[in-house]
């Protein structure tokens, strides 16, 4: 049985260019196995060794240096071989398979590598591994944003692929097939661009637990040191990762209905420790960053999109690189209102930009589109905004670019009126100065002073 499995998952993949690996997580003793097709020539190893992160960055490294430089990483919260065994259709059962898509793929291939058993926190490192080697950070897409991306052979891309999260409480036959219609419509836009590509599917971790026996119970403090730092390291690398920083204390938006405004705090939902939102369909590269937060059920909005779309570009009568927040958009059960704000929200390149309040109706620097865009009907508000879409290093933002500068109205309201009471000081210091003192005084024993009128 785990030979036909093995048959099934270790054939062929698209195209001569393709490459697809596996990084699914074993059973016990948190191993995977990866496939690697077409293989770059490399030696196999022995028959049960397991296959380290240093061994693996040594096979990617040879296939990304002969094969195509553009990636996609289709990336998956759990997964274990067993589930192709329980639902890829191998007990002769082929139309009950969950991965047509997958297998499809896998017929088409001239070659393959095999690595049975392949260490977890090395397959979970794939992430920080290829944006080494491709020397490019992560955009993060999904197929309907895929279709507007137009690739180069001749410079590298990684693109990531947020497959749908596994619910424990939802059976697995019922949640693996989205997952591989998802790597269908990501494999025909590739090949209807005709670039050639590296696909890598991988897990972060395993649908199944370890069990552990008597004596194991005696390593698994040492394992849970390990575990830790690999969480800790996984932390890091995800920070690094980031190319988009957005922090607010507060948000809201709001929609008028029958002649009154109905509001909506999506504050818990977008911010805080422990919060994940979801950012299906956000991007970032050089010149252009596109974040998209994704809610469900707001104002009676069944799906409900806040997108932020900036821009850089070099400005030659400042000699130096600026980016605008060009537009927030709000997308709802296939309508998209748009607040254009690069009037307004604007900060040097290496910079972000801060403000303790924006919003589209007070002293707004969000401004409808036009004036029949149904951004009318709506008001977003951020309290202490702060973002910054490009130059990224770490989890913390820039030095930022204040919305309020060092001139603000009550500054010059001061200065306006200390400098009206210098010149009232200034006026009477002059006219002090121009008294002189009598050189004759008059004497009230003697004659009068007479004061002759005329010369």
């Amino acid at each position: 049985k785990m030979a036909t499995t093995r048959t099934l998952l270790f054939r062929r993949i698209s195209a001569a260019l393709l490459v697809l690996l596996l990084g699914l997580l074993g059973s016990c003793e948190e191993q995977v196995p990866l496939v690697l097709t077409p293989q770059a020539n490399q030696p196999l190893p022995a028959a049960g060794q397991i296959v380290e992160q240093q061994q693996l960055t040594g096979y990617l490294d040879k296939t990304l240096h002969t094969g195509p430089r553009n990636v996609l990483l289709f990336l998956q919260d759990k997964m274990s071989v067993e589930d192709f065994t329980l639902y890829g259709g191998v007990f002769g059962n082929k139309q009950d398979s969950v991965f047509p898509n997958l297998e499809s793929a896998l017929r088409s291939s001239s070659s393959s590598l095999v690595l049975p058993t392949v260490s977890w926190p090395g397959s979970n490192a794939v992430m920080g591994l290829l944006q080494e080697q491709l020397e490019t950070s992560p955009l993060y897409m999904d197929p309907d944003t895929l279709s507007q991306l137009t690739l180069n052979s001749s410079s590298p891309a990684l693109l990531v692929f947020r497959l749908p999260y596994y619910i424990g409480s939802v059976h697995r036959g019922f949640v693996l097939p989205p997952l591989d219609e998802v790597i269908g419509q990501v494999v025909s836009v590739m090949k209807s661009q005709s670039v050639p590509y590296t696909a890598i599917y991988t897990a972060l971790r395993p649908s199944r637990a370890a069990l552990l026996g008597g004596r194991s119970l005696l390593q698994a403090r040492g394992g849970y040191r390990d575990r830790e730092r690999e969480r800790e390291r996984q932390r890091k690398m995800k920070e690094k990762s980031s190319c988009i920083l957005l922090w607010a204390k507060g948000l809201s938006v709001s929609i008028l209905r029958s002649g009154r405004w109905e509001s909506h705090d999506l504050t818990p939902s977008t911010f805080g420790e422990g919060v994940s939102p979801k950012l299906h369909g956000s991007s970032c590269d050089k010149t252009k960053a596109r974040l998209a937060l994704n809610y469900e059920n707001i104002l009676g909005h069944r799906d409900f999109k806040l997108i932020f779309a900036m821009s850089q570009r070099h400005y030659t009568v400042s000699a130096r690189r600026w980016f605008t927040l060009d537009a927030i958009e709000l997308e709802y059960d296939g309508t998209k209102a748009t607040f254009n704000g690069s009037r307004n929200i604007y900060a040097p390149a290496e910079y972000s930009y801060r403000c303790k309040s924006v919003s589209s109706f007070q002293w707004p620097q969000l401004v409808p589109h036009s004036s029949k865009d149904p951004a009318n009907q709506w008001r977003v508000a951020f309290e202490d905004f702060q973002i910054q879409g490009f130059n990224v290093s770490g989890s913390k933002f820039s030095y930022a670019s204040d919305c309020a500068g060092f001139f603000s109205p009550g500054i010059w309201m001061g200065l306006m009126t200390s400098l009206l009471m210098v010149l009232v000081l200034t006026y009477g210091l002059h006219m002090i100065m121009q008294l002189h003192t009598m050189d004759r005084f008059d004497d009230p024993k003697g004659p009068a002073i007479s004061v002759p009128q005329t010369d």
